[in-house]
């Protein structure tokens, strides 16, 4: 998000390449464990590193060791595989030669791995200048030619297979770059990550469980993959002699092999099975992953949030004011489609913003909350909270009064529970981090929190995952965890869209309660005037962008001005009456 002054003097911010349309989400690792496609390679391929580690024991003959008398001799008790070019030992280099080749192998994927995944996690995350410059010298390294680039090193450095290794994980780090960024960016966006904003998380803490998750499953299934590559990049310097060729390793096997192909071609067979097989295990493990972590992952699809709200003016008494906007407009690219909202919110006040889809109302909630889209640029006269200016404090400061002071409700519960996490440690966090209680005080408090919204199992609840829950009871959490930390205000953005009408009484009649116990401020945007009835002491109707008509909910419900906001009431009381009928609504009361 772009923010400007009055003077139009724009801050860049973060302005990041689009969000990738879905994400996928991590699974258990146990069932991925469990399946045969994984299982069976995996426990193939580590017997080939254990024959590796093991070699000594497994053969009693030196690697090293030239026997003159043993030159492309074959089969013996002695020498079960034969000797090679020079009478070493075929079986003894096959087997000491594993821990070469792969060593060298993973020595490639940790560098490409520790390089390029967190490299790829902040650039996704945070984008901005460290995007574009991590992203320009990642095409730069894939275009350079890797092949000239390790026989470069070769040269310069001698034949140290190793340090050529350590080059070529650098050559493949944009690999990994590439896919940590693509799984970063598909899940920024997501609402559990607002929602862990809004709770006050450090940007730090939310990479750490709500984002790092996500990317541990394609890097490992990634990771395996480059393995293979690195044994037979290994593999083919060796066999060009392109390092210490007297070393026990498949590829000097293979160059010893080709010397001597017309007399003994069957030395090439053994250093092959053995490449042929090991990147043949570690490709299929690979695959058996991707298939179980697609046939078991979810995919969330990343909102398109709409803008447009002009013209929010009402007039409040200063007294006891909480917070305070000023001529807030909101502009993308060089389409303005917010201008000059004001409007004031005392403590204890309950506001209701309503209008038809479209109109603009989730705007404003994003506006204070600090949650616009990076492609969005602010500007107000004033935007300020108990008297701290909100355009002036950075994400820090934010985060302090985010999940602290300031609550937030979204629309969608489902879609603003990490699914990857149980509800109890979902609600604890922000206690952890805000009151500063351990981790039993904070399940407790958690506990206390879902009985008071009507949770009668708080229990099994604080121990299920969120797909484990009704839309009713995953609302009710959401309640429980914006309130947590005594906020003094609360923002709810549609809280019961997605819920039948039974349901969403009696979630009106928890906020209700809880607003009257703690004497909250809250803003709720909504489109049912139901809900203002319930609820509301003051209403702001929106059309289009456009403050239609505002003013105490009793007296525009009684006596409606404008042409849209009649047309709004007759629909509710003919479509879906009112939950409370009209002559009922007090101005500034509580129900």
């Amino acid at each position: 998000m772009t923010i400007a002054n009055d003077a139009g003097a724009a801050t860049p911010g973060d302005p990041g390449p689009a969000a990738a349309p879905d994400a996928a989400r991590p699974v258990a690792g146990g069932g991925v464990l469990r399946t045969p496609a994984v299982w069976v390679p995996a426990a193939l391929l580590l017997g080939i590193v254990a024959s590796a580690v093991f070699a000594p024991l497994l053969s009693s003959a030196s690697p090293e060791f030239s026997d003159i008398g043993n030159t492309l001799a074959g089969a013996s008790s002695g020498h079960p595989l034969g000797g090679d070019g020079v009478g070493r030992d075929v079986l003894s280099r096959l087997l000491h030669g594993g821990r070469q080749s792969m060593l060298g192998a993973l020595v490639a994927v940790t560098v490409a791995t520790a390089v390029g995944g967190p490299t790829g996690l902040f650039a996704g995350f945070f984008r901005g200048w460290f995007d574009a410059v991590a992203g320009w010298v990642s095409n730069l390294l894939m275009a350079i030619p890797g092949i000239l680039v390790l026989l470069v090193v070769i040269v310069a450095f001698g034949n140290n297979i190793y340090t050529a290794m350590v080059v070529f994980g650098m050559l493949l780090a944009p690999n990994v770059f590439r896919l940590v960024r693509a799984a970063v960016t598909g899940v920024r966006e997501e609402l559990y990550i607002d929602a862990a904003r809004v709770s006050g998380l450090r940007d730090l803490r939310i990479l750490r469980r709500h984002v790092l998750p996500v990317v541990i499953a394609p890097v490992i299934i990634q990771a395996a993959q480059l393995f293979g590559i690195g044994i037979i990049v290994q593999a083919g310097l060796e066999f060009l002699g392109l390092g210490d060729t007297r070393s026990a390793s498949w590829g000097s096997m293979l160059n010893d092999a080709f010397t001597n192909i017309y007399l003994a071609p069957r030395l090439l067979v053994w250093p092959s099975v053995a490449i042929v097989v090991t990147v043949v295990l570690a490709s299929l493990m690979a695959s058996g992953v991707r298939d179980a972590v697609q046939g078991r992952g979810r995919s969330r699809s990343v909102p398109r949030r709409r803008a447009a709200v002009e013209s929010l003016r009402a007039v409040l008494p200063a007294d006891d004011e909480l917070l305070r906007v000023e001529g807030l407009e909101v502009a993308y690219g060089d389409r303005e489609v917010v201008h000059g909202i004001s409007f004031g919110l005392r403590r204890g006040e309950v506001l209701g913003i309503v209008g038809e889809t479209g109109s603009g109302k989730s705007q404003t909630a994003f506006s204070i909350l600090g949650l616009l889209p990076s492609t969005a640029t602010l500007r107000a006269q004033g935007l300020t909270f108990d008297g701290t200016d909100l355009l002036a404090c950075d994400e820090r400061e934010l985060n302090a009064l985010r999940g602290r002071r300031i609550g937030y409700i979204p629309q969608e519960p489902m879609t603003n529970l990490d699914p990857a996490f149980t509800i109890g440690s979902q609600l604890a966090e922000p206690m952890r981090r805000h009151l500063g209680l351990d981790r039993t005080a904070a399940r407790q408090r958690a506990a206390a929190l879902l009985t008071r919204v009507g949770i009668r199992d708080p229990g099994r609840v604080l121990d299920s995952y969120p797909h484990e829950l009704s839309g009713g009871m995953a609302q009710r959490v959401l309640i429980a965890g914006a309130v947590s930390c005594e906020p003094e205000m609360l923002i709810a953005d549609e809280p019961t869209t997605a819920l039948d009408v039974t349901v969403q009484a009696e979630v009106l009649d928890v906020m209700r309660s809880l607003q009257e116990e703690r004497s909250m401020a809250v803003v709720i945007v909504t489109h049912d005037l139901g809900v203002v009835a319930d609820i509301c002491d003051r209403v702001l109707v929106m059309r289009d962008g456009h403050v239609v008509e505002t003013g105490p909910v009793a007296e525009v419900f009684a006596r409606p001005q404008a042409q849209f906001t009649q047309d709004l009431l007759k629909s509710t009381l003919v479509g879906a009456p009112l939950r409370r009928p009209v002559q009922t609504v007090r101005e500034g009361a509580s129900w």
